[in-house]
């Protein structure tokens, strides 16, 4: 009989006792009957112990004499020069040195045992306390040490049932563009956009450098700063160094993702970087300080190489920071920098996705049959076309598994989760939920899209497609461009936004980007798009304008073209059927627009033909058309090109009454 549930009864051989039986168990002719035991760790404490627990990593690169500048150096030696490097970069402008730099986490490294000067300065009594202190580097950690780092350290950091790490950017969660400056000095005066229309608000120098101050400060004040040494654009001609430092282990992984990550030999071989930002995060500026308008300052200065974040802990402001930098340098090396969705066929055709929000972009150039080169930000080089991050920033309101399979997926461990929200207990995230923002977002590597070109270079664009969601309903859902015309439509970068129906407002409101991108450019948009036409004359690229937006009326009235015409007809261009179609000329616009195209309704193709009151469609197609025109008589009187005045030929390319 078995023990009973109390334990206190069992029957062996017939017999009663109390307790439980005892065990029986065969001895092997040793007398051990299993035997996993090991020779004792050498540790005499738990510190200790945990020191084994972690592998340190052993530098990979091949001493190969002339052909590295390190390869002569110790290990001791290239350290020394890379805390210099970094300790050049944190310099006070007023003390003209940097600060005493040590790798590692303070918490871990209590008592510092090594360190190295910049300068070797005695101290004196004049000096500050600040020069006595050590500025912990946590430098280029890994998404494992960044997420105990985040855990441990900074509030609101949790992971995920999916293994993302979710976080929360403070009280800005989204980017803060009118708080961006820009250093005008005697060379950007002349060279930058300034004035209606640009993004660049100008600073002077002076102001610059106070605000530079501020913020290197700061960040020498604390124990600790994370330090990232990363590429920006995977054409290896052309990449640029950059160098991040910042406050949080979460603005560190962001950036991590979100840049190209060297390999341990390109880690050890940095060097200087071609630019470098300092995010002082959540430390505000001074309001007193010229040009300043609230407590959050984002300065660029171009011939400092430099960027400073002051009074916002929002990740994208450095993406977005980086991203007008390179608008600035590309164009320097006739490189052009696009602000656009890039994706290549199994054959090498490449095509190119311009779009603002809500116009498609992100969903049509991810396509399962074809290679993503990458989802936001690409340079256009003489010799093919690359992507200049190493990750993807997505936008996650409202995200499911069915609709974006690809972003779902990508959501896992090294991900960071902006503004999130989810339940306490189990950590699942509700993507729904607009609590925090809805400018909800995940930022990962690239490598974590399944069908992703690795290393993200693509030979010339065979295709460029221009997205508007045209919610006024008269824009066909495909048109063949000239050049003269898609160099109109992408200085003019339209789609139409919906009112939000909480207040009953249902006219849409159209809206104009220069490029597609005019928060982020630096040169006028006529410079960009001259030398768009010139790469696509040179290629042999095709420009259309696709719809995405309403069909058989505006909204409220007529119906959103459905996502599978709109497929057929961005397939229909990749396989260059679409090219081989008969085409007649649209009214006002002057658009060549298609006849028919496999798998979609011909009817469609002409807006006018499922408009049921043609008058309506008449003067709702003349109140766009002078938007357009409204739009940009701004660009106008911008001389392109050796002096001439914008040519007649783009603007005979737009709407003509």
């Amino acid at each position: 009989m078995a023990a009973n549930g109390n334990g206190n009864v069992a029957i062996e051989n017939g017999s009663v006792r109390n307790g439980p039986g005892k065990i029986q168990t065969q001895k092997s002719h040793n007398g051990i009957c299993h035997d996993d035991s090991g020779p004792t760790v050498k540790a005499q404490t738990i510190d200790e112990l945990h020191s084994l627990q972690q592998k340190k990593s052993a530098p990979s690169t091949p001493v190969t004499g002339s052909q590295t500048p390190f390869a002569t150096l110790s290990d001791q030696e290239r350290q020394k020069m890379q805390l210099q490097s970094i300790s050049a970069s944190l310099a006070s402008l007023t003390r003209e040195t940097g600060p005493k730099v040590v790798k590692g986490d303070p918490a871990k490294n209590p008592k510092v045992a090594h360190v190295t000067h910049h300068q070797h300065v005695a101290p004196t009594i004049a000096v500050s306390d600040s020069s006595l202190k050590f500025t912990h580097v946590l430098y280029n950690l890994s998404p494992a040490e960044l997420y105990e780092q985040a855990i441990k350290y900074e509030k609101g950091s949790f992971i995920t049932s999916n293994g993302a790490m979710a976080t929360l950017s403070g009280a800005k969660t989204g980017r803060s563009p009118r708080d961006k400056r820009v250093v005008k000095d005697d060379v950007t005066e002349n060279e930058l956009w300034w004035g209606k229309g640009s993004p660049n608000i100008e600073m002077d120098e002076q102001t610059f450098l106070v605000n530079r101050e501020r913020a290197v400060d700061y960040l020498n004040s604390l124990d600790k700063v994370f330090v990232n040494d990363q590429f920006l654009n995977w054409d290896p001609e052309n990449q640029i160094k950059v160098r991040i430092v910042s406050a949080r282990a979460y603005h560190s992984l962001f950036m991590h993702n979100m840049c190209i990550r060297p390999t341990p030999e390109e880690l050890e071989n940095f060097g200087t970087p071609d630019f470098t930002i300092y995010n002082a995060g959540q430390f505000p500026c001074n309001r007193f300080t010229h040009y300043m308008t609230s407590s959050t300052s984002i300065d660029l200065n171009l011939a400092r190489r430099e960027m400073v974040i002051l009074g916002t802990q929002y990740a994208g402001e450095m993406k977005k920071g980086l991203f007008s930098v390179m608008h600035y340098l590309m164009p320097k090396r006739q490189i052009l920098s696009l602000h656009s969705g890039c994706n290549m066929g199994k054959d090498g055709d490449v095509a190119l996705f311009f779009g603002l929000s809500g116009t498609g972009k992100t969903t049509l150039s991810t396509d399962h049959n074809r290679y993503l080169i990458g989802d936001d930000e690409h340079c256009w080089s003489e010799n093919c076309v690359s992507n200049i991050e190493g990750g993807c920033y997505a936008k996650c309101i409202d995200l499911s598994r069915e609709k974006e399979p690809d972003i779902w997926n990508a959501i896992r461990f090294g991900t960071v989760l902006e503004n999130v929200v989810f339940d306490e207990h189990n950590r699942e995230v509700d993507y729904s939920d607009k609590s925090v923002t809805e400018n909800t977002r995940a930022a990962y590597p690239i490598e974590f899209i399944p069908n992703a070109k690795l290393p993200c270079v693509g030979p010339h664009p065979k295709n460029v497609i221009l997205l508007a969601c045209d919610a006024f309903g008269v824009l066909p859902p495909v048109s063949k461009l000239s050049l003269a015309q898609t160099m109109y439509h992408f200085i003019s970068g339209y789609t139409a936004l919906v009112a939000g129906t909480e207040d009953g407002i249902k006219e849409p409101q159209a809206t104009f980007s220069a490029c597609f991108g005019a928060a982020f450019i630096m040169l006028h948009p006529t410079k960009y798009a001259a030398m768009l036409a010139e790469k696509m004359e040179r290629h042999g690229a095709t420009g259309w304008l696709v719809n995405t937006g309403w069909s058989g009326g505006s909204y409220g009235s007529g119906n959103r073209i459905k996502l599978q015409y709109t497929r057929k007809i961005i397939d229909a261009i990749h396989n260059g059927s679409l090219l081989d179609a008969e085409y007649k000329k649209s009214e006002i616009f002057g658009l060549e627009t298609p006849i028919e195209v496999e798998g979609v309704p011909s009817e469609i193709l002409d807006p006018v033909n499922v408009w049921s009151d043609k008058e309506a469609y008449n003067e709702t197609l003349l109140k766009l058309a002078g938007l357009f025109k409204n739009n940009f008589e701004t660009f106008t009187n911008y001389r392109i090109g050796n002096g001439d005045t914008l040519t007649e030929e783009i603007l005979a390319a737009g709407p003509i009454f």
